[in-house]
């Protein structure tokens, strides 16, 4: 049996299942292996993990426990409470109508991101002036229908990571200063941070960057050494936003004091410095990496409630939560057809209800003609509503290809 342990009760002749410690590199290969020995406990200890899974068919049990599933269906139910009090969802256009826009800031937002990096190799100065025009139209964008561009976010490709996290992460800090109501400078700072939180990067190795693989322990200091250099590189440019700043500055530190470069502890933290690290979280897991696949929507936002208990900010988790809805946009789930379905958009009566587009039909194995249905529209509220939201490897199924705007 899987079950979830705190670091204090992990001991020699356990068998680790997963360090739950997705939200950082780590020097292990594998998340599953067997504690030996006193030193390999120790070594463990030390990357500041707080809880994690142990499989207990394979090693030592802890009796008070528990398991995996009991964890999970507490994480689910927390998660529709968190879902039960979020805001009107109205939005001022139709997805469709704002899809084009969407898809146009979005290639100019990472078109920018490679041309601000290059500036950077070649020992040029950036023009934080450039951002302004392109994170105007992604504000504007997000306030007439965020779910054009949330839906864009789930479209990408494991060789432009770099530029697409950058670009998805500004997509989503956007988005979730817009939800918490922040002032309209606000969120244009803010979204000039996320755009250039990575831009440090640029000067990281090749060899470490592109590496096809787990990273060792050097390399993983090297790589935490990209915000060091966004930090450098940003607080040399002329008018950057002190706000923009702290998002890139602070994007890696964990309210626990794990986090770094510099292991501030809560409130030494900015708010946006943990809007950030929620946003730069999210976007990880859901990707795709050489060395692992990224998770669905759903799971990873059970993911960040399980985190919030120690290393991100819990509330401002919540808040994330009623922005993105418990089924985000790319998410796969079973209707109570008997239907797999992706979610396409928030439907009109809040984040349970979404808009989502027929794939499969289960019980016949036969694909679906595409179809969308608005699960919050009565007359289909009456007889469909959502079961789970199920994976996609399971199925077979890249949700992000069925994104595209319908005929």
């Amino acid at each position: 049996m899987i079950k979830k342990i705190r670091i204090d009760q992990l001991r020699p002749g356990m068998h680790i299942h997963d360090l739950n410690f997705g939200w950082t590199d780590h020097p292990y290969v594998r998340n599953d292996f067997l504690i030996e020995d006193e030193q390999s406990l120790a070594q463990v200890r030390s990357l500041g993990i707080r809880e994690l899974y142990i499989d207990t068919d394979k090693g030592l049990d802890v009796a008070s426990a528990p398991s995996r599933l009991e964890v999970e269906a507490a994480l689910e139910r927390e998660l529709v409470e968190v879902a039960d009090n979020s805001p009107d969802p109205h939005q001022p256009t139709t997805l469709e109508d704002e899809q084009e826009q969407a898809r146009k800031v979005h290639r100019e937002a990472n078109q920018l991101i490679r041309e601000l990096m290059e500036d950077v190799r070649l020992g040029r100065q950036i023009d934080v002036e450039r951002t302004d025009p392109v994170i105007s139209r992604m504000v504007g964008s997000i306030f007439r229908n965020r779910d054009a561009l949330l839906g864009l976010t789930r479209i990408r490709r494991m060789d432009r990571y770099t530029f697409e996290h950058s670009v998805n992460v500004a997509v989503l800090m956007t988005s979730f200063a817009t939800t918490m109501k922040l002032s309209p400078e606000l969120v244009h700072q803010i979204g000039v941070g996320a755009l250039l939180h990575d831009i440090g990067k640029t000067l990281t190795p090749p060899e470490v960057l592109n590496k096809p693989g787990r990273l060792n322990a050097a390399e993983v200091e090297i790589m935490r050494g990209h915000v060091v250099d966004s930090r450098d590189i940003l607080a040399r440019v002329p008018g950057i936003p002190p706000v923009a700043l702290a998002v890139a500055a602070e994007h890696h530190e964990r309210i626990d004091g794990n986090g770094y470069p510099d292991g501030k502890i809560g409130d030494q933290i900015s708010r946006y410095g943990r809007m950030a690290a929620i946003v730069d979280v999210y976007d990880a897991i859901t990707s795709d990496r050489v060395y692992h696949k990224g998770m669905d929507p759903h799971r990873a936002l059970r993911k960040l409630l399980e985190w919030s208990t120690h290393h991100l900010d819990a509330g401002l988790v919540q808040h994330f939560i009623r922005c993105v809805g418990i089924y985000p946009v790319g998410t796969l789930v079973r209707l109570k057809s008997q239907r797999l379905a992706v979610v396409v958009g928030t439907g009109r009566s809040g984040v349970r209800h979404p808009k989502v587009r027929l794939v499969l039909d289960i019980q016949r194995r036969r694909y679906l003609p595409p179809d969308d249905l608005d699960l919050s529209d009565p007359a289909i509220e009456a007889e469909e509503s959502i079961l789970s939201a199920e994976p996609p490897e399971r199925w077979g199924i890249r949700p992000e290809d069925l994104l595209q705007p319908q005929p």
